[in-house]
């Protein structure tokens, strides 16, 4: 959430941070802003879209020529969105502007101290707090500064900061809150995340936290806590300026679920031998694994989905216990940590901040990490033990797709490796699971050729008011991330449940015409699956099922089906999600919803 933008060189700096910006709108935002120093630091915000910030300096006719300048997204958390509580903001004599991504926990402290100094505030954020606070501490070094001001606020962040004194250096750090500097020729760079620099550079240092950087036209200096220098490699970006743009899709969550297979391919094939699954350079050995007394899956969101997927699949391939838990409540249930355990942090950007808490919540306890990112060289990527990264590609779209199936795909390849670990697994069975495994991309491949029919079928469900999603099993752990598709894009009610427990009391929410979407690919349970859905069809639910080829008699009691390909059933939730996908987007097309950036929701949850 949130996007921040920095440039000094020497081309005008406002064309470079609007488009920045433009690429950070997948992160989720209310409004939006710049400041540029010409002649002092000017600055233009408002609330909306960059759209609206576009339109408002075309309409007052403003001439932005400083070559030098900050840049932000803002996701209220402190005030509510709104022109004056737009970032960037300024120190009351204009002499400072600071952009800022995270949340100042002691912000009502430093404001009474800050208060009773005589200081005026003009607006409601937590931000605003910092660049008064920059300004009392400022000594005429900005590194200096810097440090002073951090040692005295508590919370998450990412800064920029702009000062009139130093017009040509941006000084940034970042605590909790994705930042990375880009490394251009006479030019330099701030940003939230690689895509918004993409068309400038691809070198660029990853900062870690409390890491100070002090850009120039033509030098980047990194400094620690003691204003000692600190040296870094460069990391440099292989993947096409193309894989973040929408390449003729009208949104990037389709071009995402169409690339679901090569994410894949390229996350499954190079881990696959013949008769063993292979992790990359994990240091997790053999013995290591036969000595693990309990796993803990911690993930938040899509990722607890695919780590529910991976509880069943694990239990049943290496009957090691596996706990999942959501990140948010992890760290604050004073959770039972051995020296035995291990701990799989999930995490799409690498940068979710409860999830990132609990990985060092888990460390703290002496506990081994594993974890399963999508971002290289991000911070969960950086303090955990070991890492296998998901090859999903940039993922624009808020609601993910290719990053929760490249998800699962590595939790199938752990399940295995355990497996075969605990020699739970023999070399016929390895071998014919391998064989499954290398099927999958090619099933979600199949299923992408239902997308006319599920189109046809969104306009008759569009103005659905609730949706329940049932399933048992792997089933009803795939029944929640298609609810989650469904209710964060289209914005309509929706909710998963056991379909054993809708006589618990749901099914009293079962009216005529409520939709209900049954997903049924075990095996074991398919006739008492076929048993709730007539539960469900008796009190006038319309019926949208999902089934594996040759189970046809699903059609006797479901309104439409749909059947995925033959598979291995553990791997069932790789295929089922697709359909769900493809329904979610098309109702949400149709209600006239924005896909890729949903009201409320951002793609990278960096606070709590």
């Amino acid at each position: 959430m949130c996007g921040i933008v920095g440039y000094v060189g020497l081309e005008q700096a406002a064309p470079v941070l609007l488009q920045g910006l433009g690429k950070l709108e997948y992160r989720g935002y209310d409004s939006a802003g710049i400041a540029v120093y010409q002649n002092g630091i000017f600055t233009i915000k408002t609330k909306g879209r960059l759209t609206d910030l576009k339109e408002k300096i075309k309409k007052e006719d403003i001439t932005l020529s400083g070559k030098i300048g900050i840049g932000h997204t803002r996701w209220a958390t402190h005030g509510a969105p709104s022109d004056v509580n737009s970032h960037p903001h300024s120190s009351e004599n204009g002499r400072i502007s600071v952009v800022h991504n995270g949340i100042i926990e002691n912000y009502m402290e430093l404001k009474e101290m800050l208060l009773k100094k005589g200081r005026k505030f003009v607006s409601e954020t937590d931000t605003e707090i910092i660049a008064q606070l920059f300004d009392d501490c400022y000594n005429g070094d900005m590194v200096e500064t810097m440090i002073e001001v951090i040692g005295k606020i508590r919370g998450a962040y990412a800064l920029g900061v702009l000062c009139t004194e130093h017009p040509d250096q941006i000084v940034a750090v970042r605590k909790d809150s994705p930042l990375l500097v880009g490394l251009g020729e006479k030019e330099n760079y701030i940003a939230s995340d690689i895509p918004a620099l993409l068309e400038y550079t691809r070198d660029y240092y990853l900062l870690e936290d409390n890491e100070i950087v002090l850009l120039k036209q033509n030098s980047v200096t990194l400094f620690d806590l003691n204003k000692k220098e600190i040296k870094k490699e460069v990391f440099h970006v292989t993947w096409d300026v193309s894989a973040a743009e929408k390449d003729g899709y009208d949104y990037f969550m389709m071009k995402e679920i169409v690339e679901q297979p090569e994410g894949l391919r390229k996350t499954i094939f190079p881990r696959l031998k013949e008769q063993a699954i292979q992790l990359d350079h994990i240091s997790l050995t053999q013995q290591d694994v036969k000595n693990i007394n309990k796993i803990h899956i911690v993930a938040c969101g899509s990722a607890w989905h695919a780590s529910i997927v991976g509880k069943y699949v694990i239990e049943k391939v290496s009957r090691i216990p596996v706990e999942v838990d959501l990140a948010s409540e992890f760290r604050y249930r004073n959770p039972i940590l051995q020296k035995n355990d291990l701990c799989i942090i999930v995490s799409q950007s690498g940068e979710t901040a409860d999830t990132l808490a609990a990985l060092r919540e888990a460390k703290k306890h002496g506990v081994r990490v594993l974890s399963i990112v999508n971002v290289v060289g991000s911070s969960i990527a950086r303090e955990s033990d070991d890492v296998l990264y998901t090859w999903a590609g940039p993922e624009i779209a808020v609601a993910t797709t290719k990053g929760y199936s490249t998800q699962l795909s590595v939790m199938y390849l752990l399940a295995l490796y355990f497996g075969a670990a605990k020699e739970h697994i023999g070399k016929e069975e390895m071998a014919k699971y391998i064989q499954d495994l290398k099927k999958v991309p090619e099933d979600v491949e199949s299923l992408l050729s239902l997308e006319e029919r599920i189109k046809t079928l969104a306009k008759e469900y569009a103005q659905s008011k609730d949706v329940f999603v049932i399933g048992r099993g792997i089933d009803y752990a795939a029944a929640m991330e298609g609810s989650l598709k469904l209710k964060e894009i289209s914005y309509i009610h929706s909710e998963a449940y056991a379909a054993g427990e809708l006589k618990h009391g749901t099914i009293s929410l079962i009216e005529d015409g409520t939709l209900v979407v049954a997903i049924a690919t075990q095996e074991a349970l398919f006739e008492k699956l076929v048993s709730n859905i007539k539960e469900v069809k008796a009190r006038g639910a319309r019926v949208i099922a999902m089934a594996v080829e040759g189970n046809d008699d699903i059609e006797k009691v479901a309104d439409e089906v749909f059947y995925i390909p033959k598979t291995n059933e553990l791997f069932s939730a790789s295929s089922t999600v697709v359909p769900m996908q493809l329904l979610a987007y098309y109702i949400a097309v149709e209600r006239g919803c924005d896909v890729d950036k949903p009201r409320n929701l951002a793609k990278s949850v960096t606070v709590e």
